[in-house]
């Protein structure tokens, strides 16, 4: 069994079994086509005295689809797993056999991704992949055990994650009124839910008009179809992050306004949906919409909206965090701010908690409408008439 890798800058290498087991080499082709040449030319020969390769002898590319076609995942994590294994596994690793692999390979090449520009934890899941499909080999019986081990001696990483943008209730009703401009009213309101509610994007694109109870002042996140998911560029509606992630979320007074206009205003069954009344993708909205009315565009020459810079670097699950961080600063106690935002409660902490729901849920109702007052206060010094909020972002297309 033969096989190439690439040894240099320019120069590839041919690795080879010896009919007795052992492994040899040679080097010095200049192109990753004739070290391929020399690979046939010595398999066939191979093939020719009656060699039989092992199982383990067999090239690790062979495992791939029997690997993915065994594992129970979400459609989003297969979609991931596929991905990162055509770009980053399958083009090192496809051709080497499974008995060639060895531990310090593997963590080698994973110090080169990082390296070369990879985020860590894309590494890290890189590597997860790699070891889940390597320990399923061995328990197929096809390698003795994985090579992969876990390290235990190297330098300690000290990487910072990125500080998350948040943003102010001022900040938010800035954005919006661009993003009225750049994509129209919904887009606004869109930005103002997530920022007054904490749910994440899938949980808001997937809210159908059955899960929103107006009259009630809330809407139900469903188990089994409250997130709108995006797989492969197919639109799906499927269960929330998390099963904690199911849950009823209380809506601001004004939000309620704002999301009756908004349901007025259309009769699809999703409450967000695009002007020609499309399910949203999350790349085209940021690209489109929570970028420049973010960032501002004042780099760009004559764009159809000229928008200002209000909180550059601010995403959409951005809007989640500051949330959080209203309700700390409101002094919201963390069960109150767990629930709301769908993280797990331990249930003994639930049982003491739901005496309490429904002091908590006024004073965060209370707060985020003062919130809301204020920032318009803000931005209008001279007020507005009370109809005029409700239609506030309409008076700016």
């Amino acid at each position: 069994m033969a096989w190439s890798e690439k040894s240099g800058k320019n120069s590839w290498r041919v690795r080879y079994e010896r009919d007795d087991g052992t492994l040899d080499s040679m080097s010095g082709f200049t192109s990753e086509e004739a070290a391929g040449e020399m690979v046939s030319r010595l398999n066939r020969e191979a093939t020719m005295r009656g060699y039989v390769p092992t199982a383990s002898s067999q090239p690790f590319g062979g495992w791939i689809d029997p690997w993915f076609g065994s594992i129970d995942v979400a459609d989003a994590t297969r979609a991931q797993y596929r991905s990162l294994t055509r770009n980053h596994i399958e083009p090192r690793w496809g051709s080497v056999p499974f008995n060639v692999i060895s531990n310090i390979d593997a963590h080698t090449w994973a110090i080169k991704l990082r390296n070369h520009g990879l985020a860590d934890s894309t590494v890290k899941t890189i590597m997860k992949i790699l070891t889940m499909m390597l320990a399923d080999a061995a328990d197929e019986g096809i390698i003795p055990a994985s090579p992969i081990q876990a390290r235990r001696r190297g330098r300690r990483r000290q990487q910072r994650k990125p500080a998350v943008v948040l943003a102010t209730a001022l900040d938010v009703l800035r954005i919006a009124l661009q993003a009225t401009a750049l994509a129209g009213e919904w887009a606004a309101i869109l930005i103002i839910s997530a920022a007054y509610t904490g749910a994440r994007w899938g949980e808001l694109t997937g809210l159908q008009r059955t899960n929103i109870h107006l009259d009630d002042g809330c809407f139900v996140i469903d188990p089994d179809i409250g997130a709108l998911h995006e797989v492969d560029g197919k639109l799906t509606l499927g269960p929330p992050k998390t099963v904690s992630s199911a849950r009823t979320v209380t809506l601001p007074p004004f939000l309620t306004d704002m999301w009756r206009y908004l349901l007025d205003l259309h009769d699809h069954p999703h409450l967000f949906v695009s002007r020609d009344l499309q399910l949203l993708r999350r790349s085209n909205f940021s690209r489109r919409v929570m970028r420049p009315a973010s960032d501002g565009n004042l780099k760009l020459i004559n764009p159809r909206v000229r928008t200002q810079p209000i909180r550059g670097g601010l995403v959409f699950h951005g809007l989640r965090h500051s949330h959080n961080t209203w309700l700390i600063g409101d002094g919201i106690p963390e069960v109150g701010r767990a629930r709301r935002l769908g993280h797990q409660i331990p249930e003994k902490v639930r049982e003491i908690y739901d005496h309490m729901a429904p002091e908590v849920e006024a004073k965060i109702l209370t707060s985020l409408q003062q919130r809301w007052q204020n920032s318009l206060a803000a931005q209008f010094p001279n007020g507005l008439h009370s109809t005029e909020q409700n239609h506030l972002f309409a008076l700016v297309t």
